[in-house]
């Protein structure tokens, strides 16, 4: 009976060896396959997991709460895309937006992407595209609002963002970092640009700031008013947008004679303009606007983003304005240093090599 016993408890021990042997190897594994993290980032792992579950207000005003950090991201809005790509996450997105290859971002700092499925655009959003690439997370901008309850009866998750100017844009930062958890990112990015923020308002404190017409993508006639993100733009820069006194919150179409009566001291065409600033300076219909007379017709750059709209490298098209605007305090040198920098800390490439 001892020899029974004794050769029960041998098996009963020999068993736990092994069972703890397993439940060992397994986390190592996946410590180093699915997290890519050594053991002594212990702490920080353990403070990312506590943050999930998170419950966020979208930009919809919807309470949203994600279960565990997404693996899987959809992103239908260039904005949100090129966000997450600033964030640190562009490895989790799985779908993106129609029209990739269009944007000279991903090309320059995430080529992988444009090779990713796409969900469609605002217009037409792939319903069906988009749930079949089961994401853990879908980003949609508030126009694709109509889409959300049928993603969601499917047990997807979805934020809504809408990021229609800086303060907008901020809180859009926040919300995706919060989600995504990358909120230590989203601090960098967000620092960096109050940072630059406060340096241009140091910097042009003093100047006296001339009128800026901004002029749409698809016509001259159409402009921003003061609810709208270039707005701030033009007077961060310092200058004085010459529509502040529309107050819609999209682009809004006016006849040359307004334009002429705003009599604007410099015009500045949308990075994506359909049109040129030869077209602008030849128009007969200018020929006495003060712009058009002392050659003061711009287009903003759009080698890598459009600057003139809220993405987050937004802060760029003020520091390239305040250049062209204030070249005595904002030295072409040093405005593309600025540019240079942002690039490589947040996009990792180099803007002057591109």
């Amino acid at each position: 009976m001892k020899r029974m016993l004794a050769l029960f408890l041998a098996i009963v021990l020999s068993l736990s060896v092994t069972a703890c042997g397993q439940s060992n190897t397994k986390p190592q594994q996946e410590s180093v396959t699915e997290t890519q993290q050594e053991s002594t980032a212990l702490p920080e792992q353990e403070t990312e997991a506590a943050v999930f579950p998170v419950t966020v207000t979208d930009q919809a005003g919807r309470t949203v709460t994600i279960e565990k950090e997404p693996k899987k991201i959809v992103s239908g809005y260039y904005i949100s895309t090129s966000l997450l790509i600033a964030l640190g996450q562009k490895e989790k997105l799985v779908g993106i937006e129609a029209k990739a290859a269009e944007r000279p971002i991903y090309t320059l700092s995430a080529p992988e992407l444009i090779d990713l499925p796409n969900v469609g655009t605002a217009k037409e959003f792939d319903m069906e595209g988009c749930a079949a690439l089961e994401p853990d997370l879908v980003i949609l901008p508030l126009k694709l609002k109509d889409s959300v309850e049928t993603l969601e009866s499917l047990g997807i998750t979805v934020i809504l963002v809408n990021p229609e100017n800086q303060e907008l844009l901020t809180e859009m930062i926040e919300l995706v970092s919060e989600a995504t958890g990358s909120q230590e990112e989203a601090t960098k990015l967000l620092d960096y640009t109050e940072q630059t923020e406060n340096d241009l308002a140091e910097t042009l404190s003093d100047v006296e700031k001339p009128t800026v017409y901004l002029a749409g993508n698809s016509s001259l006639l159409s402009t921003a008013g003061s609810d709208m993100y270039q707005s701030s733009m033009i007077a961060l820069a310092g200058g004085s947008n010459v529509a502040d006194e529309i107050t819609d919150t999209y682009w809004v179409y006016i006849d040359y004679e307004q334009l002429l009566a705003w009599d604007p001291e410099y015009i500045i065409l949308a990075s994506d303009a359909e049109y040129t600033c030869d077209d602008v300076k030849n128009d007969p219909n200018l020929a006495s606007c003060q712009a058009v007379v002392s050659g003061n017709v711009y287009q903003m750059p759009g080698d890598a983003e459009a600057w003139d709209s809220p993405v987050p490298s937004g802060i760029l098209g003020s520091v390239w304005l305040a250049s062209v605007l204030h070249p005595e305090q904002m030295s072409e040198e040093n405005c593309n240093r600025i540019i240079e920098e942002y690039y490589e800390t947040f996009y990792d490439f180099s803007y002057s090599e591109k």
